[in-house]
């Protein structure tokens, strides 16, 4: 069957589009975009008059907890939430029970992930042996089987041979290496941002250095390596400092920012509330200025949720007890939205940190574009359509939101994945 979508505002970063254009789907591909198609040319047409379409969004940075901790999330509950968020591919970290550190574990999270059939899955394998930081996983395996990059994701290892020998494994084998950068020894036993909110509220602090630190050793591991590091969910002003120096001495770095590090500060955990408690933790509004100044002059490279569920139980305790994180795949679009309505991005730069640069980052090369041949992987949406978001809306297995009740703007109409309608509002 072919399909043809007209009337919407087409944004391809990747080759320059930014305007009306009509495109042609058949067997889950694209095999044709111009200004104006014959309709005659397909079986079904969708017109999208003021609607805006996209390479659909690519999520670097998830959690999607099958296997082991279904309760919270499992990749079809995730793949719904995803898809209704407008992603189309969704990078899951390792830190599953098992561990995703050899390939049998890789295998099952993409064969469920076929199974279930709304979303590409690309599963992040461990650096090491259950996230130990001491013998490094069946990388070269997990590689053949299916994984995109390497991460011990908030376990990053501390003993930098083990990070050296990860990254020069990854260099051969043409693997980003994903790295929570943070100091642990000095971070230890923080629940939220050290300053004066983290000592008026008695709740112990991790400072912006743990995470300064260890960005800091870490691009000096991947220099020494000529490995590709990607350093996950940065929140700091001097972290971003470090990375756009970094950048300038040739080293091979990519970041990703939170949509949560970009919106939030620490004064929302202030009625400690346990739904903005995440790691890194909400900073203080320099750092989140440093955040949004980032991603306007490209020292960011992607915007990443991070999205992490909890069930209602865990975090419904005292606020230290509770755990990190926060799900984010229906807030991405809108929140980054507020972006370019406050003139830190255009609409095309947007789309090339949500679309562009993470499938470059990961190195696929058919999907976040639209170009002629690619997968039909398409996000179609509403700029301006307001809603409030309820726990009803949210089709994550968790409600863990900071943002639940907000006003949000900007709404996905349609998702495409493949050729085929998979979420539609």
């Amino acid at each position: 069957m072919r399909l043809l979508i007209r009337g919407a505002k087409v944004i391809d970063p990747f080759q320059g589009i930014e305007g009306r254009r009509e495109i042609l789907i058949e067997n889950g591909r694209i095999v044709k975009i111009s200004e104006r198609i014959d309709k005659v040319e397909a079986s079904q047409v969708i017109d999208l008059d003021g609607l805006i379409l996209t390479p659909g969004l690519i999520d670097l940075h998830s959690h999607l907890r099958e296997p082991g901790q279904e309760w919270k999330e499992d990749i079809e509950s995730g793949s719904n939430a995803a898809v209704a968020g407008g992603i189309t591919s969704v990078c899951c970290m390792a830190n599953t029970q098992p561990v995703n550190d050899n390939p049998s574990v890789t295998r099952y999270i993409i064969e469920r992930a076929r199974e279930v059939g709304l979303c590409d899955v690309f599963p992040v394998g461990a650096i090491t042996k259950g996230l130990k930081g001491e013998e490094l996983a069946e990388i070269g395996l997990m590689v053949k089987a299916g994984i995109v990059a390497i991460s011990d994701d908030g376990e990053t290892p501390r003993d930098s041979r083990v990070l050296r020998n990860a990254m020069d494994y990854a260099r051969s084998l043409g693997i980003p290496v994903f790295t929570h950068s943070e100091d642990k020894t000095l971070s230890a036993g923080g629940h939220m941002n050290e300053g004066y909110l983290s000592s008026l509220l008695g709740v112990p602090g991790m400072p912006k250095e743990a995470e300064e630190i260890g960005t800091v050793r870490d691009l000096i591991v991947a220099k020494l390596t000529g490995a590709h590091i990607h350093v996950c969910h940065v929140s700091t002003k001097g972290a971003l400092k470090a990375i756009e120096e970094a950048k300038k001495d040739g080293v091979r770095v990519t970041c990703e920012i939170t949509p949560h590090h970009f919106t939030l500060t620490e004064e929302a955990v202030k009625e400690f509330d346990t739904n903005a408690k995440m790691c890194p933790p909400l900073r203080d509004k320099e750092d989140l200025s440093a955040c949004r100044e980032a991603l306007k002059n490209g020292t960011a490279d992607a915007i990443a949720t991070d999205h992490a569920p909890h069930s209602e139980d865990e975090k419904s305790v005292e606020f230290c007890a509770a755990p990190f994180g926060i799900i984010g795949f229906q807030t991405l679009l809108p929140l980054s939205l507020n972006l370019v309505r406050e003139g830190y991005l255009t609409l095309s730069q947007m789309v090339e940190k949500l679309s562009t640069n993470p499938a470059r980052i990961i190195r696929k090369r058919d999907i976040g574009n639209l170009k002629e041949g690619s997968r039909a992987n398409i996000t179609i949406f509403d700029p301006d359509e307001e809603y409030t978001l309820t726990e009803e809306l949210i089709l994550s297995k968790s409600k863990n939101s900071p943002f639940l009740g907000w006003k949000l703007k900007g709404r996905v109409k349609f998702t495409i994945y493949n050729g085929k309608i998979v979420y539609k509002s």
